[in-house]
């Protein structure tokens, strides 16, 4: 099987140059290589034990998005693994590259191959933004969000306007970070697990001081987070996960959830979401605040690294991104689909651009330029009924799944094991990827969420109840963060506190009568769907008999003129029996 591996950056693909030349430089002068390092493994770990938030996480998310709605927006060696896509082509495409790469005379591509981020660099990353010094952020949960992350974050926290933390809760802290420090990992979890059971009992905020519920949600975000580098240091991803999940919902504006969320990821091999995640740790940096730019290059590094390594494992599709610089016509997007089949010629039994939402780059992107570099993402696929499944979801108005054409009849079970392995394993990875570089969805903000909760329904169904969890508690974080990573509306704010709701009453077991916010949103986007399609059904049949009629009235119309000419050599032929009924004329004598 042929295993192309790349990232394709395409420059000045309609005539302009907008991208930084020294940029341009770095990328086209770094080499490929040939070795290859393996990720370690991941030893089978215990069941999970429950432990679901309280009512008071969807007390604070609702406070945070009305909070959020008035507030204003505010490389290196090479790699450890080498890109067989990029090396299987350089040979066979060095006669036609020219031909490939100018779509229009004088506007060559130029086309640089992926830098191949070493292991070593990523890990460096984590022990600095993720597994930081105990002694360095034991105050960080204390801390306004617009301090983290900068030098005078550790002053701040003692200053008088910071509420203290009730003293049963300080002691079982310093306990779990003292058996932290001395990597007992196993003991400090413990330890920190009580910690968490004393804040949800109230045993947060010291009485001398006056709470407030974003300083609650901060210190249990904080203990949440803290039980991920425990259990990642105990090489048990499968239990960071939820937690991971849960320092996101309890404080979405800190960045480093998201990259402890993004180094779970990393343990699993969950490459797309990770870029994803690494990605919103960079914008949250920026959003509340953070002037060290060394912090902000290393979470970009970061991104970039598993962007690619998301690609060098992928081997179902294959991608091409394209500066974005002016509204795409029919014609453009045909020079893309013939680049990307001369670039990916495995990869050609459906290509589409994904039509909504432009990308970003890490190399390009800064947060402070307004936009930064966008870019047109073309995919193509060895599939062809999977991809024309993913470009057709894009253009829906509200995101479905199921291609049941009975919403209101119950699924057979044999359907929906066929649906699990379908978005499971071969769509929800491609659409993790597309949302890799993709910020924001100018569609609907909460799509991503209710895509998660829709997956996670199936898993219900199926009784896959640890992957339920950790869907839902996944859709959650995402939710929680949507507000501050785009402005919402009236109508995606209330959407999102009822998604918000729901996952959480499915989390803890509660049932209703009412039918969950994500599955009535489905059987509307089938029925939606099912008139689209009628209706395009009908107006093409329409346009079908009109032509038929058509053709029809232009067939009559030449032959009558053909029997209406004058020179007309047609004979006329007259039956025996016609002949032997006419009458004899007599001839006179």
């Amino acid at each position: 099987m042929e295993s192309e591996r790349s990232i394709d950056f395409q420059k000045d693909f309609f005539g302009t140059s907008g991208q930084n030349e020294a940029s341009q430089q770095t990328q086209a002068s770094k080499e490929s290589s040939v070795a290859a390092n393996k990720l370690n493994d991941i030893p089978e770990t215990l069941e999970e034990v429950k432990n679901h938030l309280g009512d008071g996480a969807v007390r604070n998310i609702t406070e945070r998005i009305k909070e959020a709605e008035t507030k204003e927006e505010k490389q290196s060696n090479d790699v450890g693994r080498a890109s067989p896509k990029w090396e299987s082509e350089n040979n066979e495409k060095q006669n036609g590259e020219k031909e490939a790469t100018k779509l229009r005379s004088g506007n060559p591509l130029t086309l640089a191959p992926l830098s191949h981020i070493p292991l070593n660099t990523v890990m460096h990353v984590e022990m600095e933004l993720v597994y930081a010094d105990e002694q360095e952020i034991a105050f960080e949960f204390a801390v306004p969000a617009a301090l983290h992350g900068r030098a005078d974050a550790t002053s701040a926290a003692t200053s008088s306007a910071v509420p203290r933390v009730d003293e049963r809760l300080w002691a079982a802290l310093q306990e779990a970070s003292r058996h932290y420090r001395q990597k007992n990992y196993a003991v400090a979890a413990g330890r920190f697990a009580t910690a968490l059971e004393l804040c949800s009992k109230g045993a947060a905020i010291d009485k001398s001081s006056k709470p407030f519920p974003e300083d609650i949600s901060s210190i249990a975000s904080f203990i949440e987070m803290k039980l991920v580098t425990c259990y990642l240091k105990l090489r048990k991803p499968d239990l960071a996960l939820n937690h991971s999940h849960r320092s996101i919902i309890l404080n979405p504006a800190y960045f480093r959830n998201h990259l402890c969320q993004a180094a779970v990821f990393r343990w699993l091999e969950r490459y797309s979401k990770l870029a994803r995640s690494a990605m919103i740790a960079d914008y949250m940096y920026w959003l509340t605040g953070g002037t060290e730019q060394r912090i902000s290059k290393l979470i970009k590094l970061y991104w970039q690294a598993m962007i690619e390594e998301a690609i060098t494992r992928e081997e179902s599709f294959s991608v091409m991104y394209t500066p974005f610089v002016t509204k795409v016509k029919v014609d453009n997007r045909d020079k893309m689909t013939d680049a990307f089949t001369k670039m990916h010629p495995g990869y050609t039994q459906h290509i589409f651009t994904d039509p909504h939402g432009l990308h970003i780059l890490p190399q390009t992107t800064e947060w402070s330029s307004s936009p930064p570099q966008q870019y047109l993402l073309t995919l193509g696929f060895r599939n062809k009924q999977i991809g024309k499944i993913l470009e057709k979801l894009p253009s829906r108005k509200l995101p479905i799944f199921s291609d049941c054409k009975a919403p209101f009849s119950p699924i057979p079970e044999d359907e929906l094991r066929r649906q699990w392995e379908t978005i499971g394993k071969q769509i929800m990875p491609v659409m993790d990827f597309m949302r890799s570089t993709r910020l924001t969805d100018d569609v609907c903000a909460c799509s991503r969420a209710i895509e998660k909760l829709h997956y996670a329904s199936i898993l219900g169904r199926l009784q896959q109840v640890t992957e339920q969890s950790q869907v839902i508690n996944q859709a959650m974080a995402e939710l929680a963060s949507i507000p501050y990573l785009q402005d919402i509306s009236q109508q995606d704010a209330e959407l999102l506190q009822s998604l918000m709701a729901d996952a959480m009453d499915t989390l803890e077991g509660r049932r209703s009568d009412k039918e969950r916010v994500w599955n009535e949103i489905e059987k509307i986007a089938i029925i939606v769907d099912f008139i689209y399609q009628t209706e395009d059904s009908y107006l093409k049949n329409k346009k079908r008999r009109a032509a038929k009629r058509e053709r029809r009235k232009m067939k009559k119309l030449q032959s009558a003129e053909q029997h209406q000419s004058p020179g007309s050599t047609k004979l006329s032929l007259t039956s025996p029996k016609d002949m032997a009924t006419q009458p004899v004329r007599e001839l006179a004598p």
